[in-house]
């Protein structure tokens, strides 16, 4: 043994699958898939283009997979959603779906409750995605980079090619319909 440090199985089944076992590439792939379809759904409403997206994603993934620098433990899994947000974000940008014409829709700059967010935690998680699904597209961008990429308004600006504002004004309006839609979705329940 010619270092103290442990080996991190993460690490060894990248150099498996980079050196060709096909069992270490298809370990991999099952051990993300899952999550990662979820990632690519949070961007892309049709189960086609989601499948697409993620057959690139992989192709992209395997063939790029020597280039991956262990960081700690998840990195590979953090190292794979860039690469999905990416590659969901270019087919946004590429089938001109992130359109500022679907920025019409007659919504307030407020939410009614601006002081309450939305308690979710009583709502089935399929049940948040499909809501989340549901949002135009621009919103549905813009609140996906804010809230589960960590990306601020000047980064999203850039990665969309849009003005800073417009990120503001498009994440304040998804929350506001996601509200309206707990809300909906709370009532129904209650009937």
């Amino acid at each position: 043994m010619t270092s103290g440090r442990q080996r991190d199985p993460e690490t060894d089944i990248v150099k498996a699958a980079v050196d060709g076992d096909r069992s270490a590439a298809k370990a991999i792939y099952e051990a993300h898939i899952g999550y990662l379809t979820a990632v690519c759904s949070r961007y892309v409403a049709d189960d086609e283009d989601v499948r697409d997206i993620l057959q690139e994603c992989f192709v992209k993934i395997f063939r790029s997979l020597d280039k991956f620098r262990y960081r700690g433990k998840g990195s590979l899994r953090a190292w794979m959603t860039r690469i999905v947000v990416n590659e969901s974000l270019k087919f946004l940008r590429d089938s001109n779906r992130n359109s500022m014409v679907e920025f019409k829709e007659n919504l307030p700059d407020t939410a009614e409750n601006e002081d309450s967010e939305a308690d979710m935690e009583d709502i089935p998680p399929a049940e948040i995605q499909r809501m989340i699904r549901s949002l135009p597209t621009p919103y549905r961008t813009v609140f996906n980079l804010y809230v589960f990429q960590d990306k601020s308004h000047r980064e999203i600006a850039r990665l969309l090619g849009i003005a800073t504002g417009t990120s503001a004004s498009c994440l304040h309006r998804a929350k506001a319909m996601l509200i309206k839609m707990v809300n909906g979705y709370r009532h129904e329940k209650d009937v």
